[in-house]
């Protein structure tokens, strides 16, 4: 996990909304030169940035980003778009003597970029009514042992009346020619196997991080977020149902304008906007769990920095 100032493999920084995953990046970029790939669902739309915690101007100007204010909130932007992005990046990041930094709490981007990207077939609607049928004929376990004659390794860890995913395993099967272990297997053999440090908080310090996000909600508000929707709803071309509108805060404020547009009440805003970013890092933390290999530094340590610092380059911290 250790580097010395001279090593340019990239270094992963994951962990739920409000753990000071920007403020660890930038120290980081105080120690070695780097250039920050965001890893952030939200951070690529333009005009997007009191609702996102978006770096602030001198911290886009301190160390080069990337993946930000790529696109406008009219769009759409896929795991898949950004596991070939990132990828891309890091060979041309190296190239300038840089280490790529890869940082953000989107979870699902990084098990896309440490999976591989699912080569799995699109459901079938047809195929599936007909392997319905066949199960009210025959029933599960039928189709269970069915499954084994195809993908024995699949059937192995399911049980014979998991119908949800005895269908799904069939129809990877029968679309594709292969069975769906083989697909995931070499789904997996595409991803890739760079460090990952996490700073999360540990089971104790639930209330520290519900503090943190309370405290993080009310400053949008101050900042002017409300005003920041509002310009977003003059634009005409959003609506609740975009990928970009139905960010944590962004869907809240959207519906209370709805509701008044000239004076929405506030203090619902912070109780529904502060519900919304706890459940976000709840949801966070339990995909984090999900990563064995990461190194966790607790977020909520005094000296979390220092810890952190310890696993990317001792020899300077």
């Amino acid at each position: 996990m250790s580097a010395d100032a001279g090593d340019l493999s990239p270094l992963c920084i994951a962990g739920p909304t409000g753990c000071g995953k920007t403020a660890a990046a930038l120290a980081i970029a105080r120690l070695q030169p780097v250039e920050i790939i965001s890893v952030d669902s939200a951070l690529v739309y333009r005009g997007m940035d009191i609702g996102t915690a978006k770096p602030t101007p001198d911290e886009l100007a301190a160390v080069p980003h990337h993946l930000i204010d790529i696109l406008e909130p009219t769009a759409s932007y896929s795991a898949a778009q950004f596991v070939r992005d990132a990828t891309a990046l890091v060979p041309t990041i190296q190239a300038r003597g840089a280490r790529p930094l890869l940082v953000g709490g989107t979870m699902l981007y990084f098990k896309a970029l440490f999976d591989g990207l699912s080569e799995l077939p699109q459901a079938d609607p047809a195929l599936r009514a007909r392997l319905d049928a066949d199960a009210a004929r025959d029933g599960w376990p039928a189709m269970h042992a069915r499954l084994a004659a195809l993908d024995p390794e699949t059937a192995a860890r399911l049980a014979p009346l998991d119908s949800q995913r005895i269908q799904r395993a069939l129809e990877v099967c029968l679309l594709s020619g292969e069975p769906m272990s083989a697909l995931y297997a070499r789904q997996r053999s595409q991803g890739v196997d760079w460090p990952l440090i996490s700073l999360e908080p540990s089971d104790e310090a639930r209330a520290w991080l519900h503090e943190r996000l309370a405290q993080r909600f009310a400053l949008m508000i101050e900042q002017g977020f409300v005003d920041e929707v509002r310009r977003l709803r003059a634009r005409g071309d959003l609506h609740p149902g975009l990928p970009s509108m139905r960010c944590v805060g962004y869907r809240q404020a959207w519906e209370l304008l709805d509701d008044n547009e000239a004076a929405p009440d506030l203090d619902v805003l912070r109780e529904r906007g502060t519900a919304a970013t706890r459940q976000l890092a709840k949801r966070q933390i339990t995909w984090l769990r999900g990563m064995p290999a990461r190194r966790i530094v607790p977020a909520e340590a005094p000296d979390a920095l220092r810890q952190l610092m310890r696993l990317v380059a001792p020899e300077v911290a």
